[in-house]
């Protein structure tokens, strides 16, 4: 399982929220662009862990509410074939994604300092949770330059950003 991203207008994440079959065709990548999708992949929880780390509790609830959204799209799908059991779909609004991108510029650098420091307790945390992943800390990097790059464009562009395990 990995967890997806998926950048959307106001009206689309309405009609997500109104329609179990509107949500499932979003989770089926048939909604938006897939310039407008992000994959992470299994860094969200090597993020945190690092985080918690090494930044301070505001910058850890910045990046929490970034790989967890504010709520639930539509708790009908969860009794959808194409959920993921156990696993919401959640989302931001655009005005929770402008914030989210925001406060994610602002802890960029302290991300960059704590995945790129060579023998620190992060870096033991990202090769103890990546066991199957070559160069744990560049892995790391890219993703959190991906996610904090996906929030400032959806920002940018006035859209929500939804999130689901698939």
């Amino acid at each position: 399982m990995t967890q997806q991203l998926a950048r959307i207008s106001a009206a689309q994440l309405e009609a997500c929220q109104q329609s179990v079959d509107e949500l499932e065709r979003l989770c089926s990548f048939e909604v938006a662009p897939q310039t407008d999708h992000l994959d992470l992949d299994w860094a969200p929880e090597p993020l945190l862990w690092v985080c918690a780390l090494t930044c301070a509790d505001d910058a850890l609830a910045v990046l929490r509410r970034a790989l967890s959204g504010d709520g639930e799209v539509n708790s009908d799908y969860r009794d959808h074939p194409g959920a993921v059991w156990g696993q919401p779909v959640t989302f931001l609004s655009p005005v929770g994604v402008a914030a989210v991108a925001l406060a994610l510029r602002k802890m960029d650098s302290v991300m960059v300092a704590a995945l790129s420091s060579h023998g620190a307790e992060a870096s033991a945390v990202a090769v103890e949770m990546l066991p199957g992943i070559e160069e744990q800390q560049a892995y790391l990097l890219r993703h959190f330059a991906a996610l904090l790059a996906f929030y400032v464009k959806a920002a940018r562009r006035g859209l929500a950003v939804v999130l689901w395990w698939d």
